[in-house]
């Protein structure tokens, strides 16, 4: 029974350690995901310009002859 009982403790305190251990993975991965989505809007932001940009300037090309 106290054999039992030891192997009980054992196998409760592995799993506390592994849901600490995934705890702690998972506030890492949400911090890395909220840097990716910032430079995922960031990049958006510098296209949408250059895009514009781009428009902008092709709106001033002079119109070719057919």
């Amino acid at each position: 029974m106290l054999n039992e009982l030891n192997t009980l403790e054992s196998k409760v305190s592995e799993v506390v350690a592994l849901c600490r251990s995934l705890r702690s993975e998972n506030e890492r991965l949400r911090e890395q995901l909220t840097v990716a989505e910032q430079d995922r809007n960031s990049l958006a932001e510098r296209m949408a310009a250059a895009t514009a940009r781009l428009e902008r300037l092709a709106g001033q090309l002079p119109e070719g002859k057919s």
